[in-house]
């Protein structure tokens, strides 16, 4: 997954969940944030982001920030993608690969399933599976945690998925880690321990738990290596 027109940029502010402000070619400027999350150990005051420029001439800003270079004490920052967008994308570009189904399978994108809707559906050969995608940006210390604030919705997504798989389809939940240098992933329980419990539950019933880190530039991201799941408490 590619971006066009990056500019790397200095950020300053983010006055609220949407919005940030940072300084561009010398100039402060207001850019739209892709990502609604806290994100507070990312976007720090003076820590280098990177804008997608937009071509569309009635958006109210012309830059989305897409990445970050995270500050860490004694280490060099940490080029980290936090769109929460591109996840998305990026899993469709490596499932038409051939990648965890058959080249030949179908992929549809966002399907219903009971009162859920999947990011993906493949039918592959007299097969059908539900896969569920989770963006991870969120790290300490070399260890990648989902979620970053609390997810009723992804709990919700969880227990529809156990459903599926009871009924005879395919069911998986892939984290995508949007970095490099990761250890491993874990269900960040101190800050919703219900989509933790939710999880092992799904791992013990049977639904298939992935997690892969990707290659970040600020300019693309690719998924690329998988990393292990830690669940127990």
């Amino acid at each position: 997954m590619r971006y066009r027109n990056i500019k790397a940029a200095e950020f300053i502010s983010r006055p609220n969940r949407f919005i940030a402000r940072v300084r561009l070619d010398g100039r402060e400027e207001t850019v739209h944030v892709k990502n609604t999350g806290r994100c507070r150990e990312l976007l720090t005051k003076g820590c280098r982001v990177y804008l997608e420029g937009s071509d569309n001439p009635a958006r109210k800003t012309k830059y989305d920030l897409v990445a970050v270079e995270k500050l860490r004490s004694g280490k060099p920052p940490l080029l980290v993608n936090m769109d929460s967008q591109v996840p998305n994308a990026a899993v469709e570009e490596w499932l038409r690969k051939g990648e965890l189904f058959s080249q030949h399978a179908v992929i549809r994108r966002e399907c219903t399933y009971g009162s859920s809707r999947f990011d993906f559906r493949i039918d592959e050969e007299e097969r059908t599976s539900f896969l569920e995608v989770k963006g991870v940006t969120l790290e300490n210390d070399g260890i990648a945690s989902f979620p970053d604030a609390p997810t009723e919705r992804g709990v919700k997504h969880i227990h529809e998925l156990i459903r599926a798989h009871k009924e005879g389809f395919g069911a998986c939940i892939l984290f995508v880690v949007q970095m490099k240098e990761m250890t491993e992933l874990r269900p960040n329980d101190a800050t919703h321990k219900a989509f933790g419990d939710a999880l092992r539950i799904a791992q013990a019933e049977g639904v298939k738990l992935l997690a892969y880190d990707c290659i970040v530039t600020p300019d693309s991201i690719t998924i690329d290596k998988p990393l292990p799941i830690r669940t127990e408490l």
